[in-house]
């Protein structure tokens, strides 16, 4: 049993499932499913792997994205991964990993600096264009360059707790419901604990809407990113 309602977010309190063969886990599973095709033969299972590949191909493919060797496979493989992370954090006795900030900054960071830093590489001067937009009054330059670069700088942080506080406060509400459905069984009225359950069962089933579209934004995201790179 949970000391407190934070103590979700401390692995040492799981047994079961540790984080580091979870991450490992969530790792290995997206490569696996992504290339299927050459050792799984067609099934049910492997027709809904299909659709969320295919729905994330059709994203990244109306973005400069696409035009980036195998940029499209990274995306999948991101997404798969955080839409796995993000339901088995829903689970009981499962660490979540998603909840916590290093873990997110962890792919914010590099997906967003590589397309930085490979932009510089190939088009130096088309990248450091887009720090000024088009059309703009030559008073405001030096004040535009400004803004967007730290509207480009706050970005692997922005995406990073978009999803970190969103996944958080999930599991906190649902720790709230939770300890006072467990403590109102001794002291609550048979109404007042049925309403607690219900309210319980809705938000479980609200989260698990929630982290898949968290991992649909944050896998968004980084392929709108990718428009401001100079193919």
């Amino acid at each position: 049993m949970l000391l407190d309602i934070f103590s979700s977010f401390d692995e040492q309190n799981f047994t079961l499932f540790s984080k580091i063969p979870l991450i490992w886990l969530m790792g290995s599973l997206p490569l696996y499913y992504i290339q299927s095709t050459f050792w799984i033969s067609f099934s049910r299972w492997y027709a809904l792997v299909i659709k969320l590949k295919s729905f994330m191909i059709t994203q990244a493919s109306r973005t400069k994205g696409s035009d980036i060797g195998g940029f499209n496979n990274i995306i999948i493989s991101i997404f798969l991964m955080l839409v796995i992370s993000n339901l088995l954090g829903l689970s009981p006795y499962v660490f979540s990993t998603t909840s916590h900030l290093v873990f997110s900054f962890v792919f914010g960071l590099p997906l967003w600096l590589t397309l930085v830093l490979s932009g510089l590489f190939f088009n130096p001067k088309a990248m450091i264009s887009h720090f000024l937009p088009s059309g703009a009054p030559s008073a405001l330059n030096p004040f535009l360059v400004l803004v967007e670069t730290v509207s480009i700088n706050v970005r692997p942080i922005t995406l990073s707790i978009r999803l970190t506080a969103n996944m958080s406060a999930g599991h906190i509400i649902l720790g709230l419901i939770g300890a006072y459905l467990s403590t109102g069984i001794f002291f609550y009225s048979s109404v007042i604990i049925f309403i607690l359950t219900l309210v319980e069962i809705f938000y479980f089933i609200f989260e698990v809407g929630v982290s898949m579209i968290q991992a649909y934004i944050f896998s968004l995201l980084i392929t709108l990113y990718s428009d401001d790179h100079p193919n």
